[in-house]
C-alpha cells in the first residue's frame, strides 16, 4: 500500500519557478530535498534540505562566456550528470517534481519504486513547443533549432514518465490535451507574480501623439516580433507611432530589425521594477505577440499598471484579458488584426484614461494564493495514492 502525504524531491539544475514549489513543500514539511546545479540555494529552503552540484552551473557558465553560441547546448549536456547525481541521492519511492528533460532517469526510478512524478509545464507541451517554434524559424529562414535537439529528446522522454502536470495557463493546458495527456492529470497553477510595484497610480498624462506601444519581453522570433514590427508599419500609414523595447534583440531578429529600420524604436536597458512600471505607464498600449509562452509575466505587469494589452492566446496571459476592457486578444501571426487592436486600445486609453484593473488581480497571483492552489492540488494527488 502506498502511503499519502509523502515528502517530494524537487530537482532542477537551474534557479527557476520550481523554487516556488520547493518553498511551499518545505513550509508544509513535505520537501524531501531541493536539488540544484548552482552554488547557492533558494530562499526559504532550509540548508539541510538544499543539495547542490555547482559543477553543472560552473561548466555551463564557462562555455557560455567563452563560446556564447554553444552556451545552451553546454547546459543541456550537463543534464545527464545532474540526473545521475539526483537519482543516487533520492530514496526509493520518493515522488519527484521537475521540469522538461532535467531528470529522466530519476523520474524512471521514482515510478519503478512506487513514487510518482510531477512536471512543471512552464511552456507548452514539448512536442507542441518544438513544432510551433520550428515552423516560425522556417518562416524566417532561420537555421537554428528552437533549442538544442538533445533537450527536446530528453524533454519528450521525461513527459513519457510524467504522472501529473502543473499548468500555468489555458494555453499550456490545451497543448497537453492536444497531445492526448489525461485532462484529470493537468492541474491549473499560475505562477506567483509580485505586482506590488505595478499599479495605475500615480497616473501618467500622455500626449495624444505619437502613439506609444511598449513591450518589455525578449525581442525574438518566439515572441512574435516580426508581426509587431509589421503591425507598427501598418499603424504608421495612418498616424505617428513609436515602439518602446527593452534589452537587446536575439540574433535571430537582427536582419529582420534592419528590414524595419523605418520603425522608430526607443530602446531601454533592463530596468528595476520601479523604473519598469514608469516605462510601462509612459506608453498607450502594451503588445506581446508570442508564438509560444507559458505565462508572460511582463504582460501581467502592464495590465496591473492599467496599460491595455494586446496579446495572442499563446502568451498564456490572455487568460487575464477582458476584450474591450483591459486589452484585446489577437491571433498569432496576424499584423492586421494586431494593428486594429492596438488602435482600439489607444483610442480607449485616449478617451477614457487607464484601463480598468481588476482589484483582485494582485491578490490572485500572490504567493499565498499560489500556496493555497498547490495545497489543494496535493490533496487531489494524495487521494489517488491512498
Amino acid at each position: 500500500m502506498i502511503t499519502t502525504s509523502r515528502s517530494i524531491a524537487v530537482a532542477c539544475p537551474i534557479r527557476s519557478v520550481c523554487d516556488h514549489h520547493a518553498k511551499v513543500f518545505a513550509e508544509l514539511g513535505r520537501l524531501q530535498g531541493h536539488y540544484l546545479g548552482t552554488r547557492r540555494g533558494a530562499e526559504g529552503i532550509p540548508e539541510e534540505l538544499s543539495h547542490r552540484l555547482p559543477l553543472v552551473g560552473l561548466l555551463s557558465y564557462a562555455v557560455a562566456r567563452t563560446l556564447p553560441r554553444y552556451g545552451e547546448s553546454a547546459k543541456v549536456a550537463c543534464y545527464p550528470m545532474f540526473d545521475a547525481w539526483v537519482k543516487r541521492r533520492i530514496p526509493a519511492g520518493t515522488p519527484v517534481f521537475s521540469s522538461y528533460g532535467y531528470v529522466v532517469e530519476t523520474f524512471r526510478q521514482a515510478r519503478a519504486t512506487g513514487g510518482y512524478t510531477l512536471m512543471d509545464g512552464g511552456n507548452s507541451h514539448f512536442a507542441h513547443y518544438w513544432k510551433v517554434v520550428s515552423d516560425e524559424h522556417a518562416r524566417w529562414n532561420c537555421d537554428l533549432p528552437p533549442f538544442p535537439p538533445a533537450w527536446y529528446e530528453r524533454g519528450l522522454r521525461s513527459l513519457e514518465l510524467t504522472d501529473w502536470v502543473f499548468s500555468p495557463s489555458s494555453y499550456v493546458t490545451r497543448s497537453y490535451l492536444d497531445q492526448g495527456f489525461p485532462a484529470d492529470r493537468i492541474l491549473h497553477l499560475p505562477y506567483p507574480v509580485n505586482l506590488a510595484n505595478f499599479s495605475p497610480e500615480p497616473a501618467t498624462e500622455l500626449p495624444a501623439s505619437p502613439l506609444r506601444v511598449v513591450c518589455t519581453g525578449g525581442v525574438s522570433l518566439r515572441k512574435g516580433f516580426p508581426y509587431l514590427l509589421e503591425a507598427m508599419r501598418l499603424i504608421r500609414k495612418e498616424r505617428d507611432a513609436v515602439l518602446l523595447l527593452t534589452g537587446s534583440a536575439h540574433p535571430t531578429m537582427e536582419s529582420i530589425l534592419r528590414e524595419y529600420s523605418d520603425i522608430p524604436i526607443d530602446w531601454a536597458p533592463m530596468l528595476p521594477h520601479a523604473q519598469l512600471a514608469a516605462r510601462l505607464k509612459s506608453a498607450h498600449v502594451f503588445a506581446l505577440l508570442s508564438i509560444e509562452e507559458g505565462l508572460a509575466r511582463t504582460a501581467l505587469e502592464a495590465i496591473a499598471c492599467g496599460v491595455p494589452a494586446v496579446l495572442t492566446p499563446n502568451t498564456g496571459t490572455s487568460d487575464f484579458i477582458q476584450p474591450g476592457v483591459n486589452g484585446e486578444v489577437v491571433p498569432i501571426r496576424d499584423p492586421q488584426a494586431t494593428a486594429e487592436a492596438i488602435i482600439r486600445c489607444y483610442e480607449r486609453r485616449r478617451d477614457q484614461g487607464p484601463a480598468r484593473v481588476d482589484p483582485d488581480l494582485a491578490g490572485s497571483l500572490d504567493f499565498s494564493r499560489f500556496r493555497e492552489r498547490l495545497l489543494a492540488h496535493l490533496a487531489t494527488i494524495d487521494a489517488v495514492y491512498r
